[in-house]
């Protein structure tokens, strides 16, 4: 009785779960400040490239050629993806929402140019949890890939 009792919790508690989805709510102070997006909380569910330790840290994009064409290219590659919404697009700065598939988490996902610096600023950041399994990490890498094969930014270093 005490393991029927026991599943039945667990079910009852995705069933929740799953109506109501795991997004989390959406953070007030995301966004461009003082030059750079805001800093990763503790939590290794974060990467940005503004952060310095090992467990946040990633490079920002590398832009090869026009800084314009590859943000445009950045807006089509994000925007294409499937379970994203595009948020804010603004003087260089862009704002998505990431939803996983099944469970519906969401991930903040922020861009940011800076063209005479000849790269794009990312951070990527999960609502709830601890950690994520290096998804946010694997998000900035795919998107990363993706724009070295349009031809506007470099591929990661081997």
């Amino acid at each position: 009785m005490k393991n029927g009792n026991g599943i039945a919790l667990l079910f009852g508690t995705l069933v929740v779960l799953l109506a109501g989805g795991c997004g989390g709510r959406m953070p007030e102070n995301l966004g461009v400040q003082d030059a750079r997006l805001i800093a990763c909380p503790d939590s290794p569910n974060c990467v940005s490239s503004f952060e310095t330790d090992e467990i946040h840290s990633i490079s920002a994009i590398a832009i090869v050629g026009d800084a314009g064409a590859a943000w445009a290219a950045l807006r089509e590659v994000v925007s294409g993806t499937e379970r994203v919404n595009v948020i804010r697009e603004e003087d260089g700065y862009l704002y998505a929402v990431y939803t996983t598939k099944i469970m519906r988490y969401r991930d903040d996902v922020e861009f940011m140019l800076d063209a005479a610096g000849g790269e794009i600023a990312v951070r990527s950041a999960s609502r709830v949890g601890h950690g994520d399994m290096d998804a946010n990490r694997n998000r900035i890498e795919a998107v990363r890939a993706a724009l070295a094969e349009k031809g506007v930014a470099k591929a990661a270093a081997q």
